[in-house]
This record gives C-alpha cells, sequence and structure tokens, in this order.
C-alpha cells in the first residue's frame, strides 16, 4: 500500500457541479433532479468528505444505465394522515426522494408541530447532512434514518448482516449557522473503504477485518470482510434499530435484504425515515438560537486538553472546509479524475477545467 495518494489537480465546485449535472442529463436524469444530485456529492467535496463526493457519480450513472435506479424519480403517496406520510420512492434518485421528503416535512411540521415522512424503495442518498442542514435552514429540527447493505455482523456474529444504517441530527444555531451530526455506526463509513482501495492506501487497524475475521489495514480485504461497529456493541445495537425505523417501519426492505449502491444491477430496496420539528411549535426561533448560542459558547470555551488548539461544534470543520474549498477549489486524485474522464468519453460532456496543483506537471 502507498502512502495517502495526493491531490494532483483542483477544480472549482462550479465547474465540477455543472460537469456532473450534464453527465446526468445525458443518462436521462430530468435536469432538476441532476442538479440535485450533483450538489449533494459536490457538497459533500466541499465539506472534506470525498468518501461521499463525486467520487460516487460513476456509481450512480451505473445504476441509471441497467435501470436498477430510475432516471425519472416519481413517487406515490401510499399513507397521508397529516403529520405522518409514506412515500413509495419506485426505485427513484435516494437524493431526489430525500429532497421531497424535506419539502413535505417542514410543511406538515409547521402545520402540525411535528412530522414524520418515511420513503420506502429509495436508493442511496450521500451525506444524511445534506437534509438535515435544510429542516435547520426551515426553523426546524431534522432527524433523518437510513438503512444501508449488510456491512457489519451482528455482535458476537461472522457474516454481514446489518448496514451502516446512518442517522443526522440537525438544528439552527443562531450567528453559528447549524449544529449537525452525519453518523454511520460503523468505526467508518464504507465510502471510506472503497476511496481507500480506489487511491492505493492502507486503513488504520480497527476499521476493518478480513473474511477470517482478522484485523486488516487492507481496504479490499475490509470490503471483502466485515466493517467493525462504532463503540462495540454499541454500534451493533444502534445499527440495528436505525433498521427497525428506516427499513421495517416504513414497509422497505430491512437487514441483509437491502443492495448497495455498489451493485450496478440489482435495486436497492433502502428506506428513510425524516422526523422533522418546528422549534416554533415550543419556543420563538430567536430564543431557541440564542440558547444554541449560548450551549456552542460554553462548550467552545472548556479548557483545552493538552495539544488542543480549539474545540469545535458538530458541523463546525465541515462547514469551514466547505468555505475554504469553495474559494480555492476541490481537490481530485489521479484516481478520481481517470473516472470523471471515462465518464466524460461515455457521455460526450467535456470535463471540467482542472489546475494541477503546485510541482505537478
Amino acid at each position: 500500500m502507498s502512502a495517502d495518494e495526493p491531490a494532483t489537480r483542483t477544480v472549482a465546485a462550479d465547474e465540477l457541479l455543472s460537469f456532473g449535472g450534464k453527465v446526468l442529463v445525458q443518462t436521462d436524469v430530468p435536469e432538476k433532479d441532476a442538479h440535485l444530485l450533483a450538489h449533494s456529492l459536490v457538497q459533500a467535496d466541499l465539506w472534506g468528505h470525498p468518501s461521499h463526493g463525486t467520487l460516487r457519480l460513476p456509481w450512480y450513472v451505473e445504476r441509471l444505465r441497467t435501470g436498477a435506479m430510475s432516471a425519472t424519480t416519481d413517487p406515490t403517496v401510499v399513507i397521508d394522515t397529516g403529520s405522518l406520510l409514506v412515500l413509495d420512492g419506485r426505485d427513484g434518485i435516494g437524493q431526489v426522494l430525500t429532497d421531497r421528503a424535506v419539502t413535505l416535512g417542514t410543511e406538515r411540521a409547521k402545520a402540525h408541530g411535528i412530522s414524520g415522512v418515511a420513503v420506502r424503495n429509495s436508493n442511496h442518498f450521500g451525506m444524511a447532512a445534506y437534509f438535515t442542514r435544510k429542516s435547520a435552514d426551515a426553523g426546524c429540527i431534522g432527524l433523518l434514518v437510513s438503512n444501508a447493505s449488510p456491512a457489519m455482523a451482528p455482535w458476537g456474529g461472522r457474516r454481514k448482516s446489518i448496514g451502516t444504517n446512518p442517522w443526522s441530527i440537525a438544528a439552527p444555531a443562531g450567528r453559528y449557522g447549524v449544529a449537525v451530526i452525519d453518523l454511520a455506526n460503523t468505526a467508518v463509513a464504507r465510502g471510506k473503504l472503497y476511496l481507500a482501495a480506489e487511491r492505493g492506501q492502507a486503513i488504520p487497524y480497527g476499521w476493518a477485518v478480513d473474511a477470517a475475521g482478522a484485523d486488516t489495514n487492507d481496504p479490499q480485504a475490509g470490503i471483502e470482510g466485515l466493517i467493525l461497529p462504532m463503540a462495540g456493541a454499541k454500534g451493533y445495537v444502534i445499527a440495528f434499530m436505525m433498521d427497525v425505523l428506516a427499513g421495517v417501519l416504513t414497509g422497505s426492505g430491512f437487514g441483509d435484504s437491502v443492495v448497495g449502491p455498489y451493485d450496478p444491477d440489482r435495486p436497492s430496496g433502502c428506506g428513510h425515515l425524516l422526523m422533522t420539528i418546528d422549534v416554533a411549535a415550543l419556543t420563538t426561533l430567536t430564543e431557541f438560537e440564542a440558547r444554541m448560542e449560548t450551549l456552542i459558547d460554553a462548550t467552545k470555551a472548556v479548557d483545552k486538553a493538552a495539544g488542543t488548539e480549539e474545540i469545535f461544534f458538530p458541523g463546525e470543520l465541515e462547514a469551514r472546509a466547505a468555505q475554504r474549498r469553495t474559494a480555492e477549489g476541490i481537490p481530485i486524485t489521479d484516481s478520481t479524475w481517470a473516472r470523471l474522464t471515462a465518464l466524460a468519453e461515455q457521455t460526450g460532456t467535456a470535463l471540467p477545467h482542472a489546475v494541477a496543483a503546485e510541482g505537478t506537471q
């Protein structure tokens, strides 16, 4: 394994967004939906999470080509009680379905104080924080749960049967913007193993075990083996219960029946559950944001441990990364650039302009 592959070029975020949108339109995705999907990936790159960024564009394109994921997203309402809705995504694009859930969830929360939108028969939606941040921007607290294809074994087991089953919570935070978490219930999101494998990097021991159950720093061996849960048995039981919310309750797939975005041929069957709370139903938004500022101020003012320069609140690192990368461009490695080049050739789309990193040809 080599050391971390350095970025050999940077691309402006707007150019990368335009490229992704055009590639998706050439794959029969309606323009508005293509922009949303591409934007969700570029935003992950801006936040410093390339494992969920443009790296994934070729995976989505391949699933669209095979029909495993429908290019035209046309959900139907299965249940509507007012504050609760169930949408059948009919194998549509996960980002488009979840964005629809945010819109509906916000509308219903404003009407009822709290809402729940369940989505069944969906697809991978990228970073959950992309959507809960939208809830927070609308003056709400958003909690989003999704299930995923098997990645870990139940505690004490040897066969993967439970997904990473990520979840996110976001809340408006006054002058601090948004406080947000976005977590997989494994030691690391599975996308980071795929990212390391593509770049020829070693992974830290403790992330995964190989097919024989031995700790490994080889990402491909980890992909073929098991990703370990975060916090031992606690990560396993949280992932299990997230599957109850996102899969069992929504009427979608669950357990080892869910198919991930890495499989180009089979429908995903994954499910999501979005819960939205209108802050104004409990207090004024001004008062809530003031209290959030007090909490964050106090948290950041805690005495720092040796070697720590600053304490961050949840979501602050991503916000700073986005500000920096918006100005400087998104770093792209050779492996990712090669995949984008292949997509450009396949779809007749011009590659975005890239600026070589200093010291490279």
